[in-house]
């Protein structure tokens, strides 16, 4: 074999080295992004669950056995959440969910931090919380994870209309 050849076959294995490590390294991304994508799903679905177990719940306490036309017999703002004696998961309305707070873990990734925030919200502008009752209560779900970049939050708006 003479330097000509030498350099090609030299050549040639540094070639093969650059694919190989391309190859490898977009390998490990695209595992990484299906792991990411799984993450975030599971997250989307721990925060669609607890809204729907939410949704079937009362508007309040008030309106457990009989609904009711005023605002004022409602609870109050500054008294979301639920009494000592009421423990997850036999909460009876959906103020009682507000500071709600546990942790999930799924085979492919553990420590799920989910909470819920509760507050009344203005009936025009859902975006605009109140501190009065009103017939409308907005829930504020907040997933986070070791595994998430950015915590998952979903939104719904409970009315009693």
């Amino acid at each position: 074999m003479n330097t000509g050849e030498s350099l090609i076959s030299i050549g040639a294995l540094i070639v093969f080295s650059l694919v190989s490590l391309n190859f490898n390294s977009s390998l490990l991304n695209n595992t990484t992004v299906e792991i990411e994508n799984k993450v975030y799903l599971t997250a989307f679905s721990l925060a669609d669950d607890l809204i729907e177990e939410i949704r079937q719940k009362a508007f309040d306490a008030a309106t457990v056995e009989f609904p009711t036309t005023n605002t004022a017999s409602l609870t109050s703002a500054y008294s979301l959440g639920h009494r000592s004696d009421e423990i997850y998961p036999n909460f009876n309305d959906v103020d009682d969910f507000n500071d709600f707070n546990k942790t999930v873990s799924a085979p492919h990734a553990e420590n799920y931090q989910v909470t819920c925030k509760v507050y009344y919200v203005d009936g025009d502008n859902p975006d605009n919380i109140v501190w009065t009752q009103t017939f409308y209560k907005k829930v504020i779900i907040t997933v986070s994870s070791p595994y998430l970049r950015h915590s998952v939050q979903l939104s719904q708006i409970i009315t009693l209309k």
